[in-house]
């Protein structure tokens, strides 16, 4: 009996004092800032490199318990590299993200891997997706969804350097391009506007004199053009333009 109270008052105790210790006990409103934040720090260490930053994805209908729903929050970037340098591209970028985050890439049956931990059960991944593409990413694993996630970017501006892309290739912008921003680490923020110009380019030649270039590929052409670089993809059935401004210093 005695034995019962102890324990009784023991959980009572840590019910009110402790500080959650396992990620179903965070929800995703408190997971959104370290999410953008590690992001954020992603975004950093491919300084120099072709990159953008990628829609957030919210996954519904996961478990947080057995009779509890839940979702999860991944946020990204895409990275383009030159095929084979990809496992360069992700030691990199493990070489600076923080000490803390115990950052590692190793090889598995997929390639090469990147993997660390931002806090507060925010996993960071990264893989090779294509040859030349490599995608890094932050996910919350799953969590009670207490909000409801979204981004707020109205009345986005294509800006200049898309603008100068959409003239050289003879496109028109369209009414609503697509806003992705996450904070840098010594603040300020880092964005990708994207769009999708109509039909796939037969040539994104004309795209060589706007900028200095990064990925020159029949396909796939990025350059830079100040701090700005600009992707223009036409793999698929639509030529896709992204223009990234990164993190400063």
């Amino acid at each position: 009996m005695a034995w019962g109270v102890l324990l009784a008052g023991l959980t009572w105790w840590s019910v009110r004092h402790d500080p959650p210790t396992v990620k179903e006990q965070r929800s995703l409103s408190q997971a959104i800032p370290v999410v953008g934040g590690a992001v954020g720090r992603l975004v950093a260490a491919v300084d120099g490199a072709a990159w953008e930053l990628t829609p957030a994805r919210v996954q519904l209908g996961c478990r947080v318990t057995p009779l509890a729903d839940g979702a999860t929050l991944t946020r990204g970037l895409d990275v383009l590299v030159t095929a084979g340098s990809e496992r360069t591209l992700l030691e990199r970028v493990a070489q600076r993200l923080p000490p803390d985050w115990r950052a590692g890439v190793h090889t598995g049956s997929e390639g090469p891997r990147l993997r660390a931990d931002a806090g507060e059960f925010v996993a960071v991944d990264g893989r090779v997706v294509a040859d030349g593409r490599v995608r890094l990413s932050a996910a919350t694993g799953c969590r009670p969804a207490d909000v409801e996630y979204a981004e707020l970017l109205p009345g986005q501006d294509v800006g200049p350097e898309l603008a100068a892309a959409l003239r050289v290739l003879g496109r028109s912008a369209p009414p609503a391009p697509e806003a992705v921003t996450v904070p840098c680490p010594a603040g300020g923020s880092a964005q990708t506007v994207s769009l999708v110009a109509g039909a796939a380019a037969a040539s994104l030649a004309p795209l060589r004199p706007l900028g200095a270039a990064l990925v020159d590929r029949p396909d796939v052409y990025a350059y830079r053009s100040g701090p700005v670089v600009v992707l223009a993809d036409s793999s698929g059935d639509q030529l896709r333009l992204a223009a990234s401004t990164g993190c400063a210093g």
